[in-house]
């Protein structure tokens, strides 16, 4: 299944639920009216869009409205998908220009960090890119346990010391065996502990601390890890860990099991933090790069619209590469509810 394919099918249950009426409104308005607008502003806030972020998109309609003079309902269906795929443009590359290249993986428990960290890994491999995941997480074992199972799966090293132990320490070992092992990348795993915010505050600082001095030079990434099927909860963390620790990007876990697709929206236009990739499955490869006109075309099912293909937006999977076997990431064994 192509990358098109598959993210049509991760976001399903939002196509089906509120974007599909939004659908039927298109199809149920004879002309483009006030009325119109209005009901789309109420099905978008219904669909986690959020107040602000559907109003917004209504304004931009009523102005594209008057600006071409349309008068057909289908075709302001097609101007929202083109006003959704401009509010999402940005950029969404992963600054990794050094060797190595840092990112701190942050996120409550339950999220799915283990599992995103480990398909990053894998990821990253098969571009050819070797990485090292520092275990920083030390205050719950169960998540070093939990690291040790996806490095294993994701053929690379970690770095990790027994439960308790200083998380700064972790990270600074972890540099230097990736130093000393010429890997391009480093991974830490950092606790997200939003109930003491201070606490997390002080651990991250004391993180970047030692990255700043043990590789002051390097490309520095801060991702967050969120659940979508939280909806504006999710918005709600990222608010919180946005002021914590600076984040440069998003990865939104488990889309295909909410229909709540529209909190892409909400996050990038309230909180200004790029979306950088998407979860909509449980194999390593529905962890996708975030691409804004492949989500808007897949979110009302219009590849055809903007002119989406699989070349463009993805890769096909490829079925030749005998060193990535997605039988190694099947999720049915390995279950991120054990992260509660």
């Amino acid at each position: 299944m192509g990358f098109f394919k598959s993210l049509k099918e991760g976001l399903k249950k939002t196509r089906d639920g509120i974007m599909g009426q939004i659908d039927a409104l298109f199809k149920r308005f004879t002309k483009v009216d006030e009325e119109l607008f209005e009901e789309l502003e109420e099905l978008l806030i219904a669909g986690d869009v959020g107040m602000l972020t559907a109003e917004k998109i209504c304004d931009t309609l009523r102005g594209k409205v008057k600006q071409t003079g349309t008068t057909d309902p289908k075709e302001v269906r097609n101007l929202l998908i083109e006003t959704i795929a401009e509010m999402l443009e940005g950029d969404m590359s992963l600054k990794l220009d050094t060797k190595p290249s840092v990112i701190l993986v942050i996120g409550v428990n339950g999220v799915g960090k283990t599992t995103t960290i480990g398909k990053m890994c894998a990821r990253f491999r098969k571009e050819g890119k070797k990485c090292v995941i520092a275990a920083a997480d030390t205050f719950r074992a169960a998540a070093i346990e939990q690291l040790e199972v996806w490095a294993e799966r994701a053929k690379c090293d970690l770095v990790k010391h027994t439960e308790g132990s200083d998380p700064a320490a972790v990270v600074f070992d972890g540099i230097s065996a990736a130093k000393a092992r010429k890997a391009d990348i480093l991974i830490c795993d950092t606790a997200g502990r939003l109930h003491n915010k201070k606490h997390l505050m002080d651990e991250l600082a004391k993180i970047n601390r030692v990255i700043d001095r043990e590789a002051p030079d390097s490309s520095r990434e801060v991702l967050l890890v969120l659940d979508a099927t939280t909806g504006q909860n999710a918005i709600n963390q990222a608010r919180a860990f946005k002021d914590a620790a600076g984040l440069t990007g998003i990865i939104l876990t488990k889309l295909d099991g909410t229909a709540r697709g529209g909190v892409v929206l909400a996050i990038k236009e309230e909180l200004g933090v790029p979306v950088k990739y998407i979860g909509v499955g449980e194999r390593i490869e529905d962890l996708q790069p975030f691409n804004p006109k492949a989500f808007a075309a897949a979110l009302f099912d219009n590849a055809d619209r903007m002119g989406v293909e699989n070349k463009l937006f993805g890769t096909e999977e490829d079925d030749d590469d005998d060193d990535f076997d997605d039988d190694d990431f099947d999720d049915d064994d390995f279950d991120d509810d054990d992260e509660e």
